[in-house]
């Protein structure tokens, strides 16, 4: 089994502290069907705030499986053309994405336009990407690194400005995972670092917790994250989550798979010091998958 990529590392702590929590968006909607012919088509829509208008994006994937290619078209409703070419059988193990957005009516204005070349390359024992942003800003690259061997992760990361010559941005982990639970640290070049763990107590039941010390902020003050996730059907895929941290920030959540292929989520956030106070949030979800 390959490594995991640099941001995958604390996936499981990570899933547990933001998945299937639908509070910050009051209005989530997708629809994922694919034809006769093996073309996949996506509708996205999300309300980011309440009573705000919809973000929405129609996107549309064509997939050659002989020359391992495949071309994702996607358009939103603030017109952006986005495109995505993955290629993928160069050579083993290296993928290769030539991803672009545009806005037709800004065509000339930098500041609207994207083009990042994203390249991977996985191996038994690394995983490696590096991506170049070439139209957005200064020249800019990021790349990563993992190793991994018998459950222990190391991997590295780092942003490069190209016209400048200088790290923007680095950072170093360290992880170990076993069947049932992981455990890592992290600490980049803003003194942020990070703590994660979690573990899997049963088929129903899982917990994880993060911990974050800023020292340039506060060098005496740990930010607390828990979250826990209860399963309560198998078959219909219901399970329940909730999080809560240090500040009081409680996030409570349902999932379930209402039929094949139709997924309901919904859920909610309080503040539970200060619960009269007019800030809770409530959202759902709704995919559609045929």
């Amino acid at each position: 089994m390959a490594p995991p990529t640099y941001s995958d590392i604390f996936k499981g702590t990570n899933d547990l502290l933001n998945k299937d929590f639908y509070h910050s968006t009051p209005l989530a909607f997708d629809v994922k069907t694919v034809a006769k012919n093996g073309v996949q088509f996506t509708l996205n829509a999300k309300q980011s705030v309440k009573n705000a208008p919809l973000s929405t994006t129609l996107e549309s994937k064509l997939l050659d499986k002989y020359n391992g290619v495949s071309l994702t078209q996607g358009w939103t409703n603030n017109n952006t053309l986005k495109s995505k070419i993955e290629i993928t059988d160069l050579t083993p193990g290296l993928k290769t994405d030539i991803i672009t957005s545009i806005n037709p009516n800004n065509v000339l204005i930098d500041e609207k336009k994207n083009l990042n070349i994203n390249i991977d390359y996985i191996q038994p024992l690394f995983t490696a990407r590096g991506k170049f942003n070439l139209l957005n800003g200064p020249p800019s690259f990021n790349g990563d690194l993992t190793f991994a061997k018998e459950g222990i992760v190391a991997g590295t990361e780092l942003q490069y400005n190209i016209n400048g010559g200088t790290i923007s941005k680095y950072g170093l982990a360290l992880a170990y995972s076993a069947s049932d639970y992981s455990i890592g640290l992290s600490i980049d070049n803003k003194q942020f670092t990070t703590l994660s763990c979690n573990q899997t107590l049963n088929d129903t039941l899982s917990i994880g917790t993060k911990a974050t010390l800023n020292s340039v902020i506060n060098a005496q003050k740990v930010n607390l994250e828990f979250a826990t996730k209860y399963i309560l059907d198998q078959t219909n895929q219901a399970q329940v989550k909730a999080k809560i941290n240090d500040a009081g920030n409680l996030a409570v959540s349902y999932k379930q798979l209402l039929r094949p292929g139709i997924t309901l989520g919904v859920g909610s956030s309080f503040d539970a010091l200060n619960l009269n106070e007019p800030v809770h949030k409530l959202g759902w979800s709704l995919s559609f998958n045929a």
